[in-house]
């Protein structure tokens, strides 16, 4: 019995070990070629955060610091502030009472856990698919406000503005507003005489 489990041990579990290794060793090699072919991420990748706007433009950032206290490697740091509503109009950059003055995403720090996003009472931080953060040295990879803030979609307009979507902050929460609209010039009146349409096209039209 003794000497049945030693060949075993001497004979056997060498060639076991390598299965793996005499299984794949035939195989194809998938190679990606890495950064001149890039793959598709997964829809619920976590890369690099984005501070997302209403459809007006103002933000959605409330400065809480929620996502800061949720932060587990202490990456993000929020210093908030208080809108004010001036006479111009200026002043107002999100539609609660304050906004983030001060945002910073330490990505030396990061861990892209998602935890912040999950504390976020506005949706207001979220996580995109772009993953490239790799730089040369560590001042660029804490990222400012304007490096996380979305670009300005088309009908949005740059802060401080007033509340172009409801009366007060409960209306853009509740989803109680409508799309902005762009100004459309009124068409010109055309004299009913002038318009002469072929008998053809009038009985298609019926």
């Amino acid at each position: 019995m003794a000497e049945s489990k030693g060949m075993k041990e001497q004979f056997w579990d060498p060639i076991a070990g390598f299965g793996v290794t005499f299984r794949t060793m035939f195989k194809k090699v998938v190679t990606e070629q890495y950064p001149f072919e890039k793959l598709p991420t997964a829809p619920r990748f976590h890369g690099r955060h984005q501070l997302n706007r209403w459809p007006d433009g103002l933000e959605k950032c409330i400065g809480c610091e929620l996502c800061a206290w949720a932060c587990p490697a202490d990456a993000i740091y929020v210093e908030g502030a208080s809108n004010t509503d001036l006479p111009d109009g200026t002043g107002r950059f999100s539609p609660g009472e304050r906004y983030g003055r001060v945002y910073q995403i330490n990505y030396l720090r990061c861990i892209l856990c998602g935890l912040c996003i999950e504390a976020c009472p506005t949706r207001a931080l979220t996580m995109t698919n772009e993953y490239e953060l790799a730089d040369d040295n560590r001042a660029d990879l804490i990222y400012e406000k304007s490096d996380l803030l979305a670009p300005l979609l088309p009908g949005m307009e740059q802060p401080p503005h007033p509340m172009r979507l409801g009366e007060d902050e409960g209306d853009y929460y509740r989803g109680q507003y409508a799309a902005p609209t762009s100004v459309v010039e009124p068409a010109s009146v055309v004299e009913p005489a002038s318009v002469v349409e072929p008998v053809e096209t009038q009985e298609a039209v019926q």
